[in-house]
C-alpha cells in the first residue's frame, strides 16, 4: 500500500443521477485531504475488495456504541462505489475519498446503501484501529471536522433560506461526560469558565471566532434568524467550525439560563486528541449529530 497516492489522482467523472442533491463528497479539494486520509488509513486499515455489486453497508442498519457490531468507515483505494437512499442514486464515491464515517461516528443508522459499482478495494477501520489512528494522528479529526463544517455552512444557510417558522429542535448534551470535562479544564489550565446571564447573547451570527465553546453549567440556545434549531446542555458543546474555519459564525447563541463554558483553541483540541482519542470522538459525534440533524430538517 506504500505506492498509492491520491494526492494528485484526478477526480472520477460523476455521473448526474436525478435528482440531484449535496452530498459528503462535493466538498472542495481544499478542505478534504486524500494523503491525509490515507495516511490515516493506513495506520489500522484492514484492506478489504469487493466485486462489482457487492453491497458494502445498506441504508438504516442500527449502531449500537461508537461503531454497529463490525461496522467500519471506509476509504477506497480502486473501483468506484455507488451511494442510494430509497433506491435513488445519492452519489457516485470516486477513489481517494471515505465513506460511511457519517453513521458510525454519529451513532445513527446508515443514510444510504453503498455497493461496489466496480471492483474495489478498500481500506476499513473499526472502532478500535480507528481509536488507535486517531491518538497516532489527531489532525485527522481536524481535517474531517473541516468537512462537516462546511456541510454544517451550507446545511444551515439553506435551513435560513427556507425560512420555516418551527423546527424539530435538537437536544445536545453531554457531548463530554463529567470525566472529561474535568480532564480538559485541566488540560487547559484551570481556567475559570466564562459566564453569561439568562438572555445574553453569547455569540452572534456573523462574528468571527477562533475557539469553540464547551458548556459546564446552564443552556444555550442555537438559532438561526431567530428559530432555536438546537440546545446545548453541560458536557455539550458548540462553535466547532472555528477550529478549522475561520468564517463567521452560522448562527446565533443565547444563555437560557444563567451558564458558564470553557474556550478552546485548534492547538488544544490537537493536543486533547492526541492524549485522549475519545475526546475527539465526543466532538466529532457531536457535529455529526448536527450535520444529520439538518439534513433532517432540509428533508434530504
Amino acid at each position: 500500500m506504500d505506492d498509492l497516492d491520491f494526492s494528485g489522482t484526478p477526480k472520477t467523472p460523476r455521473p448526474s443521477p436525478p435528482p440531484p442533491k449535496p452530498t459528503a463528497h462535493a466538498e472542495p479539494a481544499s478542505l478534504y485531504e486524500p494523503r491525509l486520509a490515507l495516511e490515516f488509513f493506513k495506520l489500522g486499515g484492514a484492506l478489504e475488495q469487493f466485486p462489482a455489486g457487492k453491497q458494502i453497508f445498506a441504508e438504516n442498519e442500527k449502531a449500537s456504541g461508537l461503531f454497529s457490531k463490525g461496522a467500519r468507515i471506509y476509504l477506497l483505494l480502486d473501483g468506484d462505489v455507488m451511494l442510494t437512499r430509497g433506491g435513488k442514486a445519492l452519489d457516485l464515491v470516486p477513489p481517494g475519498e471515505i465513506f460511511g464515517e457519517m453513521a458510525a461516528i454519529a451513532e445513527a443508522p446508515r443514510s444510504a446503501t453503498a455497493t461496489a459499482r466496480k471492483n474495489c478495494r478498500v481500506l476499513s477501520l473499526d472502532e478500535k484501529a480507528f481509536q488507535f489512528a486517531l491518538q497516532k494522528m489527531p489532525e485527522f479529526a481536524l481535517m474531517l471536522m473541516s468537512v462537516m463544517a462546511q456541510r454544517l455552512r451550507r446545511g444551515v444557510a439553506r435551513l435560513a433560506a427556507a425560512k420555516k417558522a418551527t423546527v424539530e429542535v435538537l437536544e445536545h448534551r453531554n457531548t463530554l461526560d463529567k470525566k472529561m470535562l474535568a480532564e480538559l479544564q485541566n488540560a487547559l489550565g484551570d481556567p475559570v469558565p466564562s459566564t453569561a446571564a439568562a438572555g445574553k447573547t453569547v455569540v452572534t451570527k456573523g462574528a468571527l471566532g477562533a475557539c469553540m465553546f464547551v458548556v459546564t453549567r446552564g443552556r444555550i440556545a442555537i438559532s438561526v434568524d431567530g428559530t432555536v434549531i438546537e440546545h446545548v446542555g453541560p458536557g455539550g458543546a458548540f462553535g466547532e467550525m472555528a477550529l478549522v474555519d475561520r468564517s463567521g459564525r452560522s448562527a446565533t447563541a443565547t444563555a437560557e439560563t444563567d451558564s458558564a463554558w470553557l474556550l478552546v483553541g485548534k492547538d488544544d483540541f490537537v493536543e486533547m486528541v492526541r492524549a485522549r482519542p475519545a475526546f475527539g470522538i465526543a466532538l466529532m459525534r457531536s457535529m455529526s449529530a448536527r450535520v444529520l440533524h439538518i439534513g433532517k430538517l432540509l428533508g434530504s
